[in-house]
């Protein structure tokens, strides 16, 4: 279903998001929801990878000896919410 959002918001400029709404069998309020919230989802992705380049920084330190528990506590030691 993503796809075909996009590819609405792609087109809108070309035409109408009602008639792309029609043409495809969306709702044209889920559209405006999905566009919503995109803020929120590329707001995550960004968190999530900052957080997964810190794990890494972490393990490459400590010589890859590392595992789940001690990053988890290197990670509150920092002050993360992990």
């Amino acid at each position: 279903m993503n796809d075909t959002y996009a590819f609405i918001e792609a087109e809108k400029t070309t035409h109408g998001v009602a008639f792309l709404c029609r043409l495809l069998k969306v709702a044209r309020s889920s559209f405006y929801a999905w566009l919503a919230a995109a803020r929120t989802r590329s707001a995550r992705k960004a968190a999530d990878e900052t957080l997964a380049h810190e794990i890494t920084v972490i393990h490459v330190a400590s010589r890859h000896t590392y595992g789940v528990p001690r990053i988890h506590a290197e990670l509150r030691r920092l002050g993360r919410d992990a």
